[in-house]
């Protein structure tokens, strides 16, 4: 059915009803204009009672319950009409009116109502960029939906992964997203489906391009075609534009210009044809970036201006900090960077301001990198550590690879300054010494890696880049002492030199009589090494369970089975080690286990950050495994003929 035959169906129901009647048929038919992005039409719809756009809803002569389905509906709709129209305001005025709907619907004890009005209003602390406020209240609804409301499970669930996308917590998303899949099996909403796959594409098009993963980014190319499926199944064009944006935003990720270019042309017309400026403004600041990526800086400062200057008159703060960034950015390479630090400086304000600490913290990097040359090291320094502050909890990998990189610009620009100083006529500054300044930057840096380490001097080393943790020994021993106690105590390893592997069998002492037995997950593929490793520990008094893919061994982390290490090959089929790794740090039953990655691919950089105990180069370093096993789960190894 199109818009208008719907309106006409509406109005020919309408006829002939009690105020009660009205009331609800209103809300019903609005909920299913608004799904389907038709916000005006929706607003026409609760004409009669929201007659005034910047007003209350008008609920003389509704009961109390009546009158709360209409501050929800109106509420819900006044958040999104100020997203798309960029009305000043319109998220704090929703947020009023969807509270109190929920603290009507919380005093008639409705458990479900309460859960869809919390949804909606963490829409509007998400749009605003207070992620923290919108997990909390996302987190709330799902604790008050019973297992039989699939639909708005997977609804919250779909919206809880949207917060941890912007919060840049990939990892997070995709649990919730993997939870909401099955559910939405049993689902009969095209809409719905359209929003989980793209949401799922647009968390693939992150994870793919932070980590250089083909897998992730074909993954992305069919989850976006899902999502066109299902929205044009649904009749949903705002949805649909949607994905255009995504999919161009894909295709500027991993350098394909052109295309992306033709796909944001596709979004950015229809947009328009809904009078979205908004996401017209979402689809300008991409097209910004893609141009810097080109080199065509006064095309993207033209368009970066644009976004800026239309998210401005609105409340979507952490879109605004975003397109302020790019703006920034573009000035800088223009050569305009008095103008720039300023865009740069309001994107941090804005973001810290909402609540949006990733994109302050992005912000403080593109300051280092794009005017590093233009600041000074001490500065340079100062910058660096408020960056490295707000991106501790940062879960996106290329956060990482800029930090390292900016941290290597400031300690460089330190370096610089100290020998200009030698080299400078004028001592005036009577004891200052540049000197101590790097001494002090570099104990900092080494003092955090330590700390992300958990005192391990082979991570931290992979941390920060050296390519032998014994660089990292050396410079704590020679210039910072002081950091020695940071380190976690280095204990003796016993070695063994295997001629054959086959012939050499290990035994671990486990616990005392009685106690638990050791229990042993490991996830390899190879056969070959997988009967070595088993035949290494064969005769033992401990329990070894094998699984060849990835898939299969998260649902054994996943079950409450209890194990005392795992052991992960990386190269697994399905689900990557590396990613198996990152899925049971997240677990809270599974985030204390000691991990060891036996891999024989270059990934040992990733296996540190995704948070394993050791890791062993295969087929040469399997001779270290029994004594790696003895450290971790400090038992005695002793090698027998």
């Amino acid at each position: 059915m199109n818009l208008q035959s719907q309106l006409a169906t509406f109005q020919e129901q309408s006829r002939g009803l009690t105020l009660h009647e009205r009331a609800a048929l209103c809300c019903q038919v609005a909920k299913q204009l608004e799904k389907a992005g038709e916000y005006e039409a929706a607003s026409e719809v609760l004409s009669e009672f929201w007659s005034e756009r910047n007003g209350p809803p008008k609920l003389e002569g509704l009961d109390e319950l009546t009158g709360a389905e209409i501050l929800l509906r109106v509420g819900t709709l006044a958040g999104w009409l100020g997203s798309a129209n960029t009305a000043e305001s319109s998220q704090e005025t929703a947020k009023n009116m969807i509270t109190r709907s929920i603290e009507i619907f919380g005093k008639l004890d409705l458990s479900q109502r309460v859960a869809e009005a919390r949804s909606d209003l963490a829409l509007c602390y998400w749009r605003e960029g207070s992620f923290d406020e919108a997990r909390i209240h996302l987190s709330d609804a799902l604790a008050c939906v019973g297992d039989s409301e699939i639909d708005l499970k997977v609804v919250l669930l779909i919206r809880a992964g949207i917060v941890e996308v912007w919060a840049q917590r990939l990892n997070q998303a995709l649990s919730l997203y993997e939870e909401a899949a099955p559910l939405l099996e049993q689902s009969q909403d095209h809409a719905l489906k359209g929003a989980f796959h793209n949401e799922l594409a647009l968390l693939f098009t992150r994870l793919g391009t932070a980590e250089n993963r083909e897998y992730y980014l074909d993954r992305a190319l069919i989850e976006s075609a899902a999502a066109i499926f299902y929205f044009e199944q649904a009749g949903n064009d705002r949805y649909l534009a949607r994905v255009e944006n995504n999919v161009g935003f894909l295709f500027f990720k991993i350098g394909r210009h052109s295309e992306a270019h033709s796909h944001l042309d596709r979004a950015r017309h229809l947009f328009l044809g809904l009078k979205d400026v908004e996401t017209v403004a979402q689809v300008d600041d991409t097209r910004a970036r893609t141009l810097l990526a080109e080199g065509r800086l006064r095309e993207a400062e033209r368009f970066a201006r644009a976004a800026v200057q239309t998210l401005e008159k609105g409340d979507e703060q952490a879109l605004l900090a975003e397109a302020l960034t790019t703006y920034g950015i573009a000035l800088a390479r223009m050569g305009n960077h008095a103008r720039s630090r300023a865009l740069l400086q309001r994107a941090i304000e804005v973001a810290e301001t909402a609540g949006d600490l990733e994109g302050a913290g992005r912000a403080h990097l593109s300051i280092i990198e794009e005017m590093g040359g233009q600041t000074s090291a001490t500065e340079l320094a100062s910058i660096y550590q408020s960056a490295a502050d707000l991106l501790q909890r940062s879960q996106d990998p290329s956060v990482g690879k800029r930090l390292i990189a900016c941290a290597r610009t400031a300690i460089e620009a330190l370096g610089n300054s100290e020998s200009e100083n030698r080299e400078a006529a004028d001592h005036s500054w009577e004891g200052f010494s540049f000197k101590e300044k790097i001494l002090d930057c570099e104990r900092a840096l080494i003092e955090r890696a330590l700390r992300e380490a958990n005192g391990s001097v082979t991570r931290a080393a992979r941390l920060l880049g050296f390519k032998h943790h014994q660089s990292l020994i050396s410079l704590i021993n020679s210039r910072h002492k002081e950091l020695l106690k940071t380190r976690t105590a280095v204990r003796k390893r016993r070695r063994h030199i295997f001629s054959k592997a086959r012939k050499i069998r290990t035994k671990i002492v486990g616990p005392e009589p009685g106690s638990a037995q050791i229990s042993i997950l490991h996830a390899e593929d190879s056969k070959a090494i997988a009967n070595l490793i088993n035949e290494m520990f064969s005769g033992e008094a401990w329990r070894v369970e094998l699984c060849v893919d990835g898939d299969s061994a998260l649902r054994k982390l996943t079950s409450d089975e209890r194990y005392d290490l795992l052991v992960v090959d990386n190269e697994l089929p399905g689900l990557s080690g590396l990613d198996l790794v990152k899925r049971a740090r997240k677990m809270t039953h599974r985030r204390r286990t000691p991990i060891v990655m036996l891999s024989g691919n270059d990934c040992e950089t990733e296996a540190w950050r995704a948070g394993v105990d050791a890791f062993l180069k295969k087929p040469e370093q399997i001779s270290e495994l029994p004594s790696t096993i003895s450290r971790l789960l400090k038992v005695d190894v002793k090698a027998e003929p």
